[in-house]
């Protein structure tokens, strides 16, 4: 009894510490600071541009939780400008690369049609910069500042564990061994925007209630971010997903000349799917409440339900053809011909000539028999009789 006693309070410790753990997620390597909260991004989506030169990261993340404040790091390859992005811009692009809708008639009847009983209509299912020179220090802050609900530092660094203890000491509490995911960046001498965000200013924020006060709390689709940094790549930072403890859900708009797809997976047991490729309605996206840019947008999801497995960042390339693709979401209905279903109208066509068929060749067989009995004698005349 008390072996077993003893299972369940361990049992019941390491649960607790689960819940309290926090939650690391999001391919900028989000997180969240202090003990007894936890968040989880749940979805990151990114709107990103890219004529060949300069490369735009419109950001936005999807938390739940009880965090009362986070921080995340983002990797460029070069120097950003940061501003605020806009917070409608995704809703459009949803709208845009949503499924279309089509119809699509099926001939024999189902389940729920007549005479099985319901109604026909039946939904069916949709260039790195240089690094920095040997006698620059090891953290360099290059840039800081407010802007909207965000602080910001942007960070050049020669040495990974010391931009960890950099972030740590000023506040930017980050998971255990950041260090090693950090390296390949700084090996390639990549910068760092660095970002605290409390949600008292932020509108998505819920509350946590605590003892005496309620302490407003982090959820909900947060303030988009847009990063802008020369490149010569299209690249998409994801490595610092890698010490994410949840599964990952990236969804990438992506406006480049032509349609793209990447030149490598990354690991982390998913694969992008491709939901739109095409040239929409410049109108209708309006990127920075402008007409927006009249390019080829590439619509891609990702599941990566092993976020330690992944091994680098998405870089893409122009695909061979710029070949479009929509999602269909079809309808199926009862093929009805004047309102009457198809199925019966054509069973009772094919009765009536059946019934033709045979009337016909009761007729034919009716003659046959007749011709076969030789005619009645016919009796002769009988002969005149001359008048009186």
């Amino acid at each position: 009894m008390r072996r077993g006693a003893v299972v369940a309070v361990l049992v019941m410790l390491v649960q607790m510490a689960a819940l309290i753990r926090p939650a690391w997620a999001c391919g900028c390597g989000a997180m969240v600071p202090g003990n007894q909260t936890s968040m989880a991004v749940r979805e990151e989506t990114s709107a990103v541009r890219w004529d060949g030169r300069t490369e735009e990261i419109l950001m936005q993340l999807t938390v739940t939780g009880d965090a009362a404040n986070a921080a995340w790091i983002m990797p460029v390859p070069t120097r950003a400008d940061l501003a605020l992005g806009d917070t409608k811009l995704f809703s459009r692009l949803d709208t845009v690369v949503a499924p279309v809708d089509k119809t699509r008639h099926y001939f024999w009847p189902r389940d729920g049609d007549w005479p099985f009983g319901g109604d026909h209509k039946k939904p069916n299912g949709a260039s790195s910069a240089a690094a920095p020179g040997a006698a620059a220090p090891p953290v360099s802050v290059v840039g800081s500042g407010e802007l909207g609900p965000f602080q910001y530092a942007q960070l050049a660094a020669t040495d990974p564990a010391a931009l960890e203890s950099w972030l740590h000491t000023n506040g930017f509490t980050m998971p255990a061994g950041l260090a090693d995911s950090l390296k390949p960046y700084v090996d390639q001498g990549w910068e760092y925007v660095a970002v605290k965000l409390a949600p008292a200013a932020n509108p998505g924020g819920a509350g946590r209630s605590v003892p005496g006060k309620a302490v407003p709390t982090l959820g909900g689709d947060l303030d988009p971010l847009k990063l802008t940094f020369a490149s010569d790549k299209l690249v998409y930072p994801m490595r610092l997903s890698q010490r994410a403890k949840t599964a990952q859900l990236l969804r990438l708009f992506v406006f480049a000349p032509h349609r793209v797809e990447p030149v490598a997976g990354i690991g982390g047991g998913g694969s992008l799917e491709t939901l739109y490729a095409g040239k929409p309605d410049p109108e209708q996206v309006r990127w920075d409440g402008g007409q927006g840019p009249a390019v080829f947008l590439t619509a891609m999801r990702n599941e990566l339900s092993r976020p330690a497995a992944i091994t680098g960042d998405y870089e893409f390339r122009a695909a061979p053809a710029d070949e479009r693709y929509q999602r269909v979401r079809y309808h199926d209905e009862l093929l009805t011909i004047g309102g009457v279903p198809a199925w019966i109208a054509t069973v009772l066509a094919v009765l009536l000539v059946f019934a033709a068929v045979l009337i016909a060749l009761r007729r034919r067989s009716n003659r046959r028999r007749w011709a076969a009995y030789p005619p009645r004698p016919v009796a002769p005349p009988r002969p005149a009789v001359p008048p009186l």
